[in-house]
């Protein structure tokens, strides 16, 4: 804890005009040989993801064991007392930055190693089994793509096991997810293990091999896959699902909060701290919630009457859930749809946006093992996934706003930006950190309010509900993981407040209940830009310029809230300007 505050303490009180000018370059390269020694490491510690290159990600999945576990927390633990013994005071305006940036990452990760997170390795819609659907869905090239592809496929009866081992180390002491979040979750299994041959979905690279590769090469790895497939990848998942069935389900906790597992108040501060960056007690964020939610209310309502509404706002509600209006019968209708309010903000993005990156992404259904209890959408590099299961819970009126979030400008449009910012060192283009990203990506929904997006009353009246939907989140969270609230009575709260359906008011809150501190990033991250932007604009008048202010607070990659902050007072502090001024 004092780790944490001291890092909160060195935020605060460094703005720009605060930096030292008296840089020391011996300082900056002690700082940066700890980071790119502690970031090489690293790499070879993590799971690579949907946004590693297939050649970058070499073959094999990590050593998730206790033994590892312990390393990581020794190893992070040590990069802790080096930084502590970097002289902040002689590091340069950049490299002070970085260092408050890397600290709070070290912090995070050192947190979850202390509280054993590696033994609930799965949350909401995230597991360690169904993350690994990435790999089915990307890109290989070379023959030496596919051989490490196959010994992914064929390492998963170790890393399956592993993972079940710290799950049943969570189990003895009750740090497990809560028994309602598991309630579905074997269809992410059983849809892999009841694919047989080249109807399971890890046999979707080979497919569609290149050219480039020999026809007999080809004929060769397809049979290695198949055997793959038969001989590692169902057996681990039903090694899984006989696992969560019989051993895990039946023992796991039956209370939904954060504050009853072990050490629960210390876990959900450091959860609420690795989400929003801030320290705020739960009591205060969730007045704060509250506040929010009457003050977007009040928006609603202003619609409601826009539209002659007759009826109070639980009918105009079950009116948007039910008019066949606002719902389409055909998944690629609704792809459709979000196609169309992507090419609306490319219309748009000139004035709003100095810098773009140079990434394109592309619209895809959500995969079907995971769409049952998947979230509405998912972006991120290269794309934007649109869940079409369902279709009377995807209200068309949603579209515009989740879009806005989930593509451009949000994450399919952020992230990019930071990894192809090469003034950024890596720690810094490839890590996120929720409370920055998700409260752009919900920005850049109200946003969508002053571009000129939203068409009808409707769809503005779907991104109120989407903020509402946010700002609801912080009561939520907070209610079921520190004030005791029920699953039912966190359902009725955004069943009375949002426009959401009741599968997506199901599977949200389950979300929650399962990821403890993860719904408090998105609203508390937005508040702080809109805070910025309103700052910004009363210092510099007519000088403020949106795709300057825009490119300032895109160019920093993922960052600490107050780190934001900061960087708009540098902002504000030269008249404005873009950080890309002079170099385009």
């Amino acid at each position: 804890m004092k780790a944490l505050l001291r890092t909160t303490a060195l935020i605060l009180c460094l703005s720009g005009a605060a930096m030292s000018a008296h840089a020391d370059p011996a300082t900056d390269a002690k700082f940066e040989t700890i980071y790119k020694t502690e970031w090489e490491w690293r790499g070879k510690q993590m799971a690579s993801d949907e946004d590693a290159p297939a050649d970058q990600r070499g073959g094999g999945l990590p050593d998730v064991s206790k033994a590892a576990q312990d390393k990581k927390l020794a190893y992070w633990q040590t990069v802790l007392k080096q930084l502590d013994g970097v002289d902040t005071k002689a590091l340069s305006p950049e490299a002070l930055v970085n260092y408050q940036v890397y600290r709070f990452q070290i912090e995070t990760l050192v947190n979850g190693q202390v509280f054993k997170t590696y033994e609930r390795p799965l949350a909401g819609d995230t597991s360690f089994w169904s993350d690994l659907g990435y790999m089915a869905r990307g890109s290989y090239r070379t023959e030496a793509d596919y051989r490490n592809y196959l010994k992914s496929l064929n390492d998963m009866p170790r890393y399956f096991a592993q993972n079940m081992d710290n799950m049943r180390a969570g189990l003895k002491r009750g740090f497990t997810v809560p028994k309602v979040s598991l309630v579905g979750r074997d269809v992410s299994l059983t849809t892999v293990i009841d694919a047989r041959g080249e109807d399971n979905m890890f046999f979707l690279p080979f497919k569609s091999m290149p050219s480039s590769i020999p026809a007999a090469k080809q004929a060769e790895l397809k049979a290695l896959a198949l055997d793959a497939i038969g001989k590692s990848v169902i057996p681990a998942h039903q090694s899984v699902l006989t696992f969560i069935t019989k051993e895990y389900a039946p023992k796991a906790a039956t209370s939904i909060a954060a504050y009853d597992l072990p050490d629960g108040k210390a876990f959900y501060k450091a959860q609420s701290r690795e989400y929003t960056t801030l320290d705020l007690t739960p009591e205060a964020i969730h007045q704060m919630g509250l506040d929010e939610v009457a003050k977007i209310r009040a928006e609603m309502f202003a619609v409601m009457k826009e539209v002659k509404f007759d009826g109070d706002l639980k009918a105009f509600l079950h009116f948007l859930r039910t008019d066949p209006q606002f719902y389409v019968t055909k998944p690629q209708d609704l792809l459709d749809r979000a196609a169309w309010t992507a090419k609306l903000f490319d219309g748009k993005a000139a004035e709003y946006f100095g810098r773009m990156p140079r990434s394109r992404f592309g619209i895809y259904p959500v995969a079907p093992e995971l769409a049952p209890f998947y979230t509405g959408g998912r972006g991120g590099p290269g794309g934007y996934w649109v869940n079409t299961y369902n279709l009377p819970a995807r209200p068309l009126y949603s579209i515009p706003a989740l879009t806005l979030h989930e593509s451009a400008p949000g994450h399919a449009f952020q992230m990019p930006l930071a990894m192809e910012n090469k003034g950024l060192p890596p720690f810094r283009q490839h890590t996120y950190i929720s409370a920055y990203g998700e409260g752009w990506a919900l920005y850049a929904e109200r946003l969508g309010d002053e571009m000129g997006i939203y068409q009808t009353p409707y769809e503005r009246f779907g991104m109120l509900s989407y903020q509402m939907w946010r700002a609801a989140r912080l009561v939520v969270d907070t209610g079921i993981h520190a004030k005791g609230w029920t699953r039912d009575q966190a359902m009725a709260f955004m069943r009375d407040n949002t426009a959401l359906s009741e599968h997506e008011i199901t599977t949200e809150t389950d979300r929650y209940i399962a990821w403890p501190g993860q719904a408090l990033s998105y609203y508390l991250g937005e508040m702080a830009i809109w805070k910025a932007r309103a700052r910004a604009e009363a210092a510099l008048g007519e000088k403020f310029d949106i795709r300057a202010f825009h490119d300032t607070v895109l160019e920093l990659g993922s960052v600490p809230l107050p780190v934001l902050d900061a960087a708009v007072d540098r902002f504000i502090a030269r008249g404005g300007t873009s950080p890309y001024a002079g170099q385009d």
